[in-house]
């Protein structure tokens, strides 16, 4: 609100000093002190009290949330644009290998049937079982 310096601060209180003497000027300060208590606390009731008229609080949660929601999108663009660039290099590369070698990778390309997970106890143990016969032959 005021910039004083301490040049300021001095002059004021040497003019004090001089004005309303060394006897009183302890308790003149102090009620000076008082009174700027005061003042600042009933500017600051004002203050809130004109804050909660006009909704400040829902404006500000209403910026903060805007601001919120730009930086979700700008980091939605940047994932996207990575994605996509990605997607492109991949693409890129695999169109130029797969020109190459397309007919050797489909015949030694073997893509395994997934097998659904077992869904009782019985099943698993029949897996289980099933798995043991196998590595005892390997």
């Amino acid at each position: 609100m005021f910039d004083i310096g301490g040049f300021e601060l001095m002059l004021i209180a040497i003019v004090g000093l001089l004005v309303i003497g060394p006897k009183r000027l302890p308790e003149t300060l102090r009620t000076m002190g008082l009174w700027m208590g005061r003042i600042r606390r009933s500017f600051s009731t004002v203050k809130s009290e004109i804050e909660k008229e006009i909704g400040m609080d829902e404006i500000r949660r209403q910026l903060h949330n805007e601001a919120v929601m730009e930086e979700m999108k700008h980091i939605e663009r940047q994932v996207k644009g990575s994605v996509d660039g990605a997607a492109a290099d991949q693409s890129d590369s695999n169109s130029d290998h797969a020109t190459d070698s397309t007919h050797q990778e489909a015949a030694q390309t073997v893509v395994p049937e997934p097998t659904p997970p077992p869904r009782s106890e019985a099943e698993l143990e029949a897996a289980h079982a099933a798995k043991h016969k196998i590595d005892e032959r390997g």
